[in-house]
Protein backbone atom coordinates (compact mmCIF):
# COMPACT_ATOMS: atom_id res chain seq x y z
CA UNK A 1 0.00 0.00 0.00
CA UNK A 2 1.34 3.41 -1.37
CA UNK A 3 1.65 6.45 1.32
CA UNK A 4 1.49 9.60 1.09
CA UNK A 5 5.25 11.52 1.44
CA UNK A 6 6.27 14.93 1.06
CA UNK A 7 9.10 16.28 -0.65
CA UNK A 8 10.31 19.82 -0.15
CA UNK A 9 12.28 20.98 -2.91
CA UNK A 10 10.23 18.92 -5.60
CA UNK A 11 10.92 20.97 -8.78
CA UNK A 12 15.04 20.66 -8.60
CA UNK A 13 16.72 17.92 -9.96
CA UNK A 14 16.95 15.87 -7.56
CA UNK A 15 13.40 16.53 -6.19
CA UNK A 16 12.12 15.29 -10.12
CA UNK A 17 13.85 11.99 -9.47
CA UNK A 18 12.55 11.70 -5.78
CA UNK A 19 8.88 12.02 -7.35
CA UNK A 20 9.29 9.88 -10.23
CA UNK A 21 10.95 7.19 -7.55
CA UNK A 22 7.92 7.36 -5.64
CA UNK A 23 5.28 6.84 -8.51
CA UNK A 24 7.42 4.33 -9.81
CA UNK A 25 6.81 2.40 -6.21
CA UNK A 26 3.21 3.25 -5.83
CA UNK A 27 3.30 6.17 -3.20
CA UNK A 28 1.74 9.45 -3.67
CA UNK A 29 4.38 12.27 -3.49
CA UNK A 30 3.15 15.81 -1.78
CA UNK A 31 5.41 18.02 -3.69
CA UNK A 32 5.98 21.37 -2.40
CA UNK A 33 8.86 24.07 -2.44
CA UNK A 34 9.61 28.00 -1.38
CA UNK A 35 6.83 29.20 -3.25
CA UNK A 36 4.65 27.48 -0.97
CA UNK A 37 6.61 27.46 2.35
CA UNK A 38 9.68 29.28 2.95
CA UNK A 39 12.13 27.50 5.65
CA UNK A 40 11.49 30.27 8.04
CA UNK A 41 7.42 30.12 7.86
CA UNK A 42 6.45 27.73 10.77
CA UNK A 43 2.90 27.78 9.84
CA UNK A 44 3.34 26.71 6.01
CA UNK A 45 5.39 23.76 6.84
CA UNK A 46 3.34 22.28 8.70
CA UNK A 47 0.24 23.06 6.10
CA UNK A 48 2.48 21.40 3.89
CA UNK A 49 2.79 18.17 5.91
CA UNK A 50 -0.83 17.85 6.60
CA UNK A 51 -1.41 14.27 5.09
CA UNK A 52 1.79 13.29 4.93
CA UNK A 53 3.55 10.16 6.44
CA UNK A 54 7.00 10.58 5.75
CA UNK A 55 9.15 14.03 4.30
CA UNK A 56 12.04 14.29 2.31
CA UNK A 57 13.86 17.11 2.12
CA UNK A 58 15.89 17.63 -1.37
CA UNK A 59 15.92 21.72 -1.25
CA UNK A 60 19.85 22.78 -0.21
CA UNK A 61 21.47 24.81 1.26
CA UNK A 62 20.24 22.30 4.23
CA UNK A 63 22.24 24.77 6.51
CA UNK A 64 18.98 26.43 6.04
CA UNK A 65 15.98 24.02 5.51
CA UNK A 66 16.89 21.20 7.37
CA UNK A 67 16.39 22.62 11.07
CA UNK A 68 13.13 24.37 9.95
CA UNK A 69 11.90 21.11 8.60
CA UNK A 70 12.84 18.68 11.35
CA UNK A 71 10.94 20.69 13.51
CA UNK A 72 8.05 20.65 11.09
CA UNK A 73 8.60 17.06 10.98
CA UNK A 74 8.49 16.85 14.54
CA UNK A 75 5.16 18.54 15.14
CA UNK A 76 3.46 15.90 12.12
CA UNK A 77 5.05 13.11 14.37
CA UNK A 78 6.78 12.04 10.97
CA UNK A 79 9.99 10.89 10.08
CA UNK A 80 12.06 13.18 7.87
CA UNK A 81 15.13 12.04 5.29
CA UNK A 82 17.21 14.43 3.42
CA UNK A 83 19.96 14.24 0.46
CA UNK A 84 22.05 16.61 2.02
CA UNK A 85 26.04 16.73 1.63
CA UNK A 86 27.05 19.45 2.84
CA UNK A 87 29.70 18.32 5.87
CA UNK A 88 28.56 21.55 8.43
CA UNK A 89 24.25 21.25 7.50
CA UNK A 90 24.52 17.33 8.56
CA UNK A 91 26.98 18.15 11.76
CA UNK A 92 24.39 20.99 12.69
CA UNK A 93 21.52 18.00 12.05
CA UNK A 94 23.43 15.44 14.76
CA UNK A 95 24.03 18.02 17.09
CA UNK A 96 20.60 19.16 17.08
CA UNK A 97 18.93 15.72 17.85
CA UNK A 98 14.91 14.86 17.37
CA UNK A 99 12.11 13.20 18.69
CA UNK A 100 11.18 11.30 15.39
CA UNK A 101 13.27 9.07 12.77
CA UNK A 102 15.83 11.58 11.41
CA UNK A 103 18.24 10.20 7.98
CA UNK A 104 20.39 13.41 6.84
CA UNK A 105 22.72 12.62 4.20
CA UNK A 106 20.83 9.66 2.50
CA UNK A 107 21.88 10.49 -0.82
CA UNK A 108 24.90 9.20 -3.20
CA UNK A 109 27.59 11.41 -0.86
CA UNK A 110 26.75 10.50 2.52
CA UNK A 111 24.24 7.33 2.51
CA UNK A 112 26.03 5.18 0.10
CA UNK A 113 29.20 5.53 1.75
CA UNK A 114 27.89 5.59 5.25
CA UNK A 115 25.93 1.87 4.28
CA UNK A 116 29.24 0.73 2.35
CA UNK A 117 31.68 1.04 5.27
CA UNK A 118 29.08 -0.02 7.94
CA UNK A 119 28.61 -3.53 5.87
CA UNK A 120 32.51 -3.71 5.31
CA UNK A 121 33.32 -3.49 8.91
CA UNK A 122 30.47 -5.81 9.47
CA UNK A 123 31.71 -7.50 12.90
CA UNK A 124 34.91 -5.08 13.68
CA UNK A 125 33.74 -3.09 16.61
CA UNK A 126 35.97 -0.66 15.46
CA UNK A 127 38.52 0.45 12.74
CA UNK A 128 41.83 2.76 12.34
CA UNK A 129 40.84 3.75 9.09
CA UNK A 130 38.36 4.46 6.69
CA UNK A 131 38.99 5.27 2.81
CA UNK A 132 36.45 5.90 -0.08
CA UNK A 133 37.41 7.32 -2.68
CA UNK A 134 35.05 8.72 -5.63
CA UNK A 135 35.65 7.49 -8.90
CA UNK A 136 33.77 9.56 -11.10
CA UNK A 137 33.81 9.87 -14.88
CA UNK A 138 32.58 13.58 -14.54
CA UNK A 139 30.33 15.67 -12.34
CA UNK A 140 27.96 17.94 -13.27
CA UNK A 141 26.44 19.94 -10.46
CA UNK A 142 23.26 21.32 -10.35
CA UNK A 143 22.62 24.93 -9.17
CA UNK A 144 21.73 23.24 -5.69
CA UNK A 145 24.90 21.55 -5.59
CA UNK A 146 26.65 24.89 -6.44
CA UNK A 147 24.60 26.53 -4.03
CA UNK A 148 25.24 24.33 -1.14
CA UNK A 149 28.92 24.05 -1.61
CA UNK A 150 29.23 27.57 -1.68
CA UNK A 151 27.21 28.21 1.73
CA UNK A 152 29.86 25.61 3.10
CA UNK A 153 32.78 26.96 1.72
CA UNK A 154 31.50 30.31 3.74
CA UNK A 155 31.22 28.94 6.94
CA UNK A 156 34.13 27.17 7.20
CA UNK A 157 36.41 30.03 5.69
CA UNK A 158 36.97 27.91 2.37
CA UNK A 159 39.57 25.92 4.38
CA UNK A 160 39.44 22.35 4.22
CA UNK A 161 37.79 19.83 6.20
CA UNK A 162 39.45 16.35 8.19
CA UNK A 163 38.50 13.86 10.31
CA UNK A 164 41.27 12.83 12.44
CA UNK A 165 41.61 10.99 15.95
CA UNK A 166 38.02 11.78 16.24
CA UNK A 167 37.53 15.58 15.61
CA UNK A 168 37.09 17.33 12.72
CA UNK A 169 39.82 19.72 12.19
CA UNK A 170 40.38 22.87 9.14
CA UNK A 171 43.38 23.68 7.48
CA UNK A 172 44.39 25.27 4.51
CA UNK A 173 47.09 23.46 3.17
CA UNK A 174 46.73 21.96 -0.47
CA UNK A 175 44.84 18.74 -1.17
CA UNK A 176 47.71 15.81 -2.19
CA UNK A 177 46.95 14.53 -5.38
CA UNK A 178 47.74 10.48 -5.94
CA UNK A 179 46.81 7.23 -7.84
CA UNK A 180 44.26 5.19 -6.68
CA UNK A 181 43.55 1.48 -7.93
CA UNK A 182 40.16 1.43 -8.43
CA UNK A 183 38.47 -2.12 -9.79
CA UNK A 184 38.34 -1.06 -13.40
CA UNK A 185 41.94 0.28 -13.10
CA UNK A 186 43.70 3.88 -11.95
CA UNK A 187 42.69 6.82 -11.59
CA UNK A 188 44.18 10.32 -9.98
CA UNK A 189 42.32 11.92 -7.10
CA UNK A 190 42.45 14.75 -4.95
CA UNK A 191 43.13 13.32 -1.43
CA UNK A 192 41.58 14.47 1.90
CA UNK A 193 38.27 15.63 -0.54
CA UNK A 194 36.34 15.64 2.42
CA UNK A 195 32.07 14.79 1.74
CA UNK A 196 29.60 14.09 4.50
CA UNK A 197 31.04 10.98 5.05
CA UNK A 198 33.49 12.69 7.64
CA UNK A 199 30.15 13.27 10.00
CA UNK A 200 28.36 10.46 8.92
CA UNK A 201 30.61 7.91 9.79
CA UNK A 202 32.04 8.51 13.26
CA UNK A 203 28.38 9.21 14.69
CA UNK A 204 27.90 5.49 14.85
CA UNK A 205 31.59 3.99 14.12
CA UNK A 206 34.10 3.93 15.85
CA UNK A 207 36.61 5.09 13.32
CA UNK A 208 39.84 6.93 14.31
CA UNK A 209 40.34 8.81 10.59
CA UNK A 210 38.26 8.97 7.82
CA UNK A 211 39.33 10.38 4.43
CA UNK A 212 37.19 10.92 1.32
CA UNK A 213 39.64 11.11 -2.47
CA UNK A 214 37.90 12.47 -5.28
CA UNK A 215 38.73 11.75 -9.09
CA UNK A 216 40.40 15.05 -10.54
CA UNK A 217 37.35 14.56 -13.57
CA UNK A 218 34.96 15.03 -10.92
CA UNK A 219 36.88 17.69 -9.34
CA UNK A 220 37.38 19.50 -12.69
CA UNK A 221 33.71 19.27 -13.61
CA UNK A 222 33.00 20.67 -10.21
CA UNK A 223 34.62 23.65 -10.63
CA UNK A 224 33.33 24.34 -14.60
CA UNK A 225 30.29 24.10 -13.69
CA UNK A 226 28.61 23.08 -17.24
CA UNK A 227 24.96 21.98 -17.85
CA UNK A 228 24.01 18.39 -16.95
CA UNK A 229 24.04 16.38 -20.14
CA UNK A 230 25.60 12.44 -20.33
CA UNK A 231 25.17 10.96 -16.82
CA UNK A 232 28.58 10.30 -15.22
CA UNK A 233 29.15 6.58 -14.11
CA UNK A 234 30.69 6.38 -10.75
CA UNK A 235 32.87 4.03 -8.68
CA UNK A 236 32.80 4.10 -4.92
CA UNK A 237 35.82 2.54 -3.43
CA UNK A 238 35.79 1.55 0.00
CA UNK A 239 38.56 0.47 2.48
CA UNK A 240 38.39 0.12 6.21
CA UNK A 241 41.20 -0.94 8.07
CA UNK A 242 42.32 -2.23 11.36
CA UNK A 243 46.03 -3.84 12.63
CA UNK A 244 47.10 -4.15 9.24
CA UNK A 245 43.97 -6.00 7.89
CA UNK A 246 42.15 -4.12 5.16
CA UNK A 247 38.09 -4.93 4.04
CA UNK A 248 37.14 -3.96 1.08
CA UNK A 249 33.78 -2.68 -0.93
CA UNK A 250 32.81 -1.50 -3.95
CA UNK A 251 29.74 0.16 -5.62
CA UNK A 252 29.44 0.87 -9.22
CA UNK A 253 26.58 2.45 -11.07
CA UNK A 254 25.47 5.71 -13.22
CA UNK A 255 24.01 9.33 -12.67
CA UNK A 256 24.88 10.45 -8.99
CA UNK A 257 21.66 12.52 -8.40
CA UNK A 258 19.26 9.60 -9.99
CA UNK A 259 20.84 7.29 -7.57
CA UNK A 260 19.79 9.53 -4.63
CA UNK A 261 16.43 9.27 -5.22
CA UNK A 262 16.44 5.39 -4.62
CA UNK A 263 18.91 5.83 -1.86
CA UNK A 264 16.12 8.02 -0.22
CA UNK A 265 12.91 6.71 -1.31
CA UNK A 266 14.04 2.93 0.15
CA UNK A 267 15.00 4.48 3.48
CA UNK A 268 11.18 6.52 3.31
CA UNK A 269 9.57 3.27 2.91
CA UNK A 270 11.84 1.21 5.81
CA UNK A 271 10.96 4.13 8.04
CA UNK A 272 7.76 3.96 7.31
CA UNK A 273 7.52 0.11 7.44
CA UNK A 274 9.34 -0.29 10.90
CA UNK A 275 12.76 -1.76 9.52
CA UNK A 276 14.88 0.53 10.87
CA UNK A 277 17.04 0.17 14.33
CA UNK A 278 16.65 3.29 16.26
CA UNK A 279 14.83 6.76 16.53
CA UNK A 280 16.57 10.14 16.66
CA UNK A 281 19.13 11.56 14.35
CA UNK A 282 20.70 8.16 12.76
CA UNK A 283 23.03 8.05 9.63
CA UNK A 284 22.00 5.55 6.88
CA UNK A 285 24.34 2.70 8.20
CA UNK A 286 22.94 3.29 12.01
CA UNK A 287 19.35 3.42 11.03
CA UNK A 288 19.37 0.64 8.47
CA UNK A 289 20.49 -3.20 7.75
CA UNK A 290 23.43 -1.80 5.36
CA UNK A 291 23.77 -5.30 3.62
CA UNK A 292 20.08 -5.69 3.50
CA UNK A 293 19.92 -2.08 2.22
CA UNK A 294 22.33 -2.31 -0.78
CA UNK A 295 21.46 -5.44 -1.49
CA UNK A 296 17.53 -4.18 -1.99
CA UNK A 297 18.99 -1.35 -5.05
CA UNK A 298 21.58 -3.58 -7.02
CA UNK A 299 19.17 -2.72 -9.92
CA UNK A 300 20.82 0.83 -10.01
CA UNK A 301 24.24 0.40 -7.67
CA UNK A 302 26.29 -2.65 -7.83
CA UNK A 303 28.23 -4.07 -4.68
CA UNK A 304 31.08 -5.92 -4.88
CA UNK A 305 33.29 -7.47 -2.22
CA UNK A 306 37.29 -6.91 -3.07
CA UNK A 307 38.67 -8.19 0.16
Amino acid sequence: MGHNIAVYGASGTTGQFVLAELEKRGHNPLPFGRAQATADDPAALDRALEGAAAVTNTAGPFAVTAGPLIAAAERAGIPYVDVAAEIEANADTFARGASIPVVPAMAFFGGLADLLVTAAMADWDSADEAHIAYGLSGWQPTAGTLTAGQVSRERRDGRRVRFRDGALTYHGDTAPVLDWEFPTGTRQVIGEFSMADVVTLPSHLRISSVTDYMSTEAATGLQAAQARQEPETFEVDVRVRRAGEERRLTASGKDIYAVSAPLAVEAAERLLSGRFKTTGVASAGAMFDAPDFLAALSDVIQTKDCS
